[in-house]
């Protein structure tokens, strides 16, 4: 009989925690719900409110946060406005005049399809270091040798590897009397903006990648 008691009591312990289960689940939802400026509660929060300064956010309430900041200036954690600029902002305007460089430094190149001439007195850039050399040849090989040849002898000279300048023919060699004295500058703006028949690769290699080829197309050029 005992037994019998004791299975019925776990029973029906089981079954009030069976029934008291979704209504924790229900309590725990309602607990997260957003309303009005309120979020909701947050699971993390420091991942979603950065407390350095950040362009795209702006949160001028200084007391945001408190009950999880330990700052030393005692304001919210999520207080990232910036006092010392206009409105508090995080974004401000470049300088007047400001031109945008690459992550290397490099100005950006804007010469157009018709700036043939002053493109030819355009200075590589980057220095002549046998390790930028040979990124040009790399680049090149994946870029270039398919028409130009491995070693820039074109589509006609005997023996070529251009495989797809021997099917589109008059590819001239880097070394012909016509190309040995072209400038770097050239040479990058024909990979910028194609020349002839070639079509231009501006949208599939990088300013930086063009003139480590133009490098490498130099050494190819007095061969």
């Amino acid at each position: 009989m005992k037994r019998k008691l004791k299975n019925k009591l776990k029973i029906d312990m089981i079954h009030k925690l069976k029934a008291l289960v979704p209504l924790v689940l229900v309590v725990l939802i309602s607990a997260c719900t957003a309303k009005g400026d309120n979020p909701g509660l947050e699971y993390a929060p420091q991942m979603y409110h950065s407390v350095p300064y950040e362009p795209l956010t702006q949160i001028v309430d200084e007391d945001r946060g408190e009950w999880l900041s330990n700052r030393e200036d005692e304001k919210g954690e999520f207080y990232n406005s910036n006092p010392n600029n206009p409105y508090r902002q995080n974004v401000r305007q470049p300088v007047e005049g400001t031109v945008r460089r690459t992550a290397n430094g490099m100005l950006p190149y804007r010469l157009e399809k018709v700036d043939l001439v002053k493109a030819a007195e355009v200075i590589n850039p980057l220095p002549e270091t046998p390790e930028i050399v040979a990124e040009g040849k790399r680049l090149y090989s994946v870029y270039c040798d398919h028409c130009h040849g491995s070693k820039g002898q074109g589509s006609d000279a005997e023996g070529t590897d251009a495989k797809v300048g021997e099917v589109y023919l008059g590819v001239p060699a880097y070394n012909s009397a016509a190309k040995r004295d072209l400038s770097q500058g050239h040479v990058f703006y024909v990979i910028t903006h194609g020349y002839g028949r070639m079509r231009p690769h501006a949208s599939q290699i990088s300013q930086e990648k063009r003139w480590k080829i133009a490098r490498y197309v130099k050494e190819l050029q007095q061969q």
